[in-house]
C-alpha cells in the first residue's frame, strides 16, 4: 500500500471554504491602498541570500536560524523569502526606479521562516507588504498609519491596538548600545545563551528576547527614548502629533525595537489580546538607510507587514466572515443534446451579463441528482434544459431560494428573466 504524502510540517492549504475570506481581505486592502496612491508590485519569492544578509542582519533570528537556504547547482547561495522589503528595494534599484522618484508600493505572497509552528505562526505564511520610497517627512509616517486605520474599519475589525517607538539614527543607537551592553554585563547571570551570544554584536536583539524568564530584566533595561538624538525626537514629536490630530489612538511602547537590523525612527505595531501569544497584527517603520545599503542612491523610506493568517482570524472574531462566492445561476442539463445546447447558451448569458456566475452541471447524472446538486451549490436560479428543450429552443427557469413554479421560457427571454430575478424585481 502507498504512503500518503502529506503537506510540510507549519505549511497549510487553504481551502475553497476560507479563500473567498482571504480574498475579500485583500480586495478591501488593496481599494484601501489604491486610494491612497500605492500601486501593486510583484517580486520573486526566491533572492540571493546575500540580500536578506545584508539587510535583515546577520545578528537576527531570522538570518541565524530560521531562513530556507540552500545553494542552487551552480554553487549560488539562494533562499526563499522570510520577508518583502529587502526584495523591494532590491526590485526597485535594480529597475531604475530609486533617482530623485518617489513610489509607493504594496505586495502580497508566501514568505518562509523556519518557526516552530502554532496557532499564527507558521513556516509558510502571507503578508501583506506597503512600502513607501523617497519620502523622508514624518508626515508619510502618520499617513501609512492612518491609512491601515482606515483599513481596520473597513474590514470591521476592533481589538486592535497602536504601540509606536522611535528608535533613532545609527549614530544614537550606537552610543544606545553601548549603555545597554554595560546594563546587561552588570546582570551576566539573568542573560539566556541567545541574550549571552547577542550580547557584544547587538546588544538590541535582547530587547526582543521573547523569554519569560527575561522579561523582568528587560523591563529594567534603559530606554532607548532616552538617548534620541534631537532630529529623531522632532520627528517622532511630530508623528504623534499627526497621528493625534487625525484621531488615532496610540501608546508608546519604548520597547518596541522591532527585529530588523534596517529600520530607523519611526517603529509600530499594530497588537491584539484576541490571538494568544501571536499578537503583532502588522508591524514596520522607517528604513531610510537600507536602500544605500543594497546599493541604490540614499532614499528614504518607510513600509509595514500585514500578516495575513492573524489578519483573517481576527475579522473572523468580528461580525462574520465573507460569504463564500456562490453560483448565481445552476445550468441543469440531462442528456446529450441538451449538453450540446447548454454550453453554447451558457457562453451567451455570460456574455450577455458580465461577471454572471453561472455553473453549469459537468459529468452527468439525472435530472432529480442534478437538481439536488443546483441546491446545494446556493444558486438563486437554476436552468434547466432537457432534451425537449433543447429541441425545442427553451428553459426551463426555477428559483430556489423561494417558492416558486418553473416557468418555461424561450431562450432569448433567458436573460430578461435572470434579470429579474437576480436583482430582485419579481417573486416568481
Amino acid at each position: 500500500m502507498s504512503v500518503q504524502v502529506q503537506a510540510i510540517r507549519g505549511m497549510s492549504d487553504i481551502l475553497p471554504a476560507d479563500t473567498a475570506t482571504w480574498a475579500h481581505i485583500e480586495r478591501v486592502l488593496a481599494g484601501v491602498l489604491g486610494g491612497y496612491g500605492y500601486r501593486e508590485i510583484r517580486v520573486p519569492v526566491l533572492e540571493r541570500t546575500e540580500l536578506f544578509r545584508r539587510s535583515i542582519g546577520e545578528v537576527t533570528d531570522i538570518v541565524e536560524k530560521e531562513m530556507y537556504t540552500f545553494d542552487d547547482r551552480n554553487g549560488s547561495s539562494l533562499t526563499l523569502r522570510p520577508e518583502a522589503t529587502a526584495g523591494i528595494v532590491r526590485a526597485a534599484i535594480e529597475n531604475g526606479l530609486i533617482h530623485n522618484q518617489r513610489h509607493r508600493f504594496w505586495s502580497t505572497g508566501p514568505m518562509f521562516r523556519y518557526e516552530k509552528p502554532q496557532k499564527g505562526r507558521y513556516r509558510q505564511f502571507h503578508q501583506f507588504d506597503i512600502e513607501a520610497l523617497g519620502y523622508p517627512g514624518p508626515d508619510i509616517d502618520a499617513e501609512l498609519i492612518i491609512m491601515l486605520a482606515r483599513a481596520w474599519r473597513r474590514l470591521g475589525i476592533r481589538h486592535l491596538e497602536l504601540q509606536i517607538n522611535s528608535i533613532g539614527m545609527p549614530e544614537g543607537r550606537a552610543r544606545y548600545r553601548e549603555v545597554l551592553k554595560d546594563y546587561f554585563r552588570a546582570h551576566l547571570e539573568q542573560l539566556d545563551e541567545d541574550s549571552l551570544r547577542r550580547l557584544e554584536r547587538n546588544p538590541l536583539r535582547i530587547l526582543d528576547s521573547k523569554n519569560p524568564a527575561m522579561q523582568e530584566l528587560v523591563a529594567g533595561a534603559p530606554l532607548i527614548t532616552e538617548h534620541l538624538d534631537a532630529d529623531s525626537a522632532a520627528h517622532f514629536a511630530s508623528v504623534q502629533a499627526l497621528l493625534e490630530a487625525a484621531g488615532i489612538g496610540f501608546r508608546v511602547n519604548p520597547r518596541l525595537v522591532r527585529g530588523l537590523d534596517y529600520y530607523n525612527r519611526t517603529v509600530f505595531e499594530w497588537v491584539t489580546d484576541q490571538l494568544g501569544a501571536q499578537g503583532a497584527v502588522c508591524a514596520g517603520g522607517r528604513y531610510d538607510g537600507l536602500v544605500e545599503q543594497l546599493g541604490g542612491s540614499a532614499t528614504p523610506a518607510v513600509g509595514c507587514a500585514i500578516g495575513l493568517e492573524r489578519l483573517v482570524e481576527l475579522f473572523r472574531l468580528g461580525d462574520g466572515e465573507a460569504a463564500a462566492v456562490a453560483p448565481e445561476v445552476y445550468l441543469v442539463a440531462v442528456g446529450e443534446a441538451a449538453v450540446a445546447a447548454a454550453l453554447p447558451l451558457a457562453e451567451r448569458l455570460r456574455d450577455g451579463r458580465p461577471g454572471l456566475r453561472l455553473e453549469m452541471n459537468c459529468g452527468g447524472g439525472g435530472f432529480k441528482a442534478q437538481m439536488r446538486r443546483a441546491d446545494a451549490s446556493g444558486a438563486v436560479v437554476a436552468l434547466v434544459l432537457g432534451e425537449e428543450e433543447a429541441a425545442a429552443g427553451t428553459v426551463g427557469v426555477k428559483a430556489l431560494r423561494h417558492d416558486g413554479s418553473q416557468q418555461t421560457l424561450g431562450q432569448d427571454a433567458v436573460p430578461a428573466a435572470l434579470a429579474a430575478l437576480l436583482d430582485g424585481k419579481c417573486n416568481n
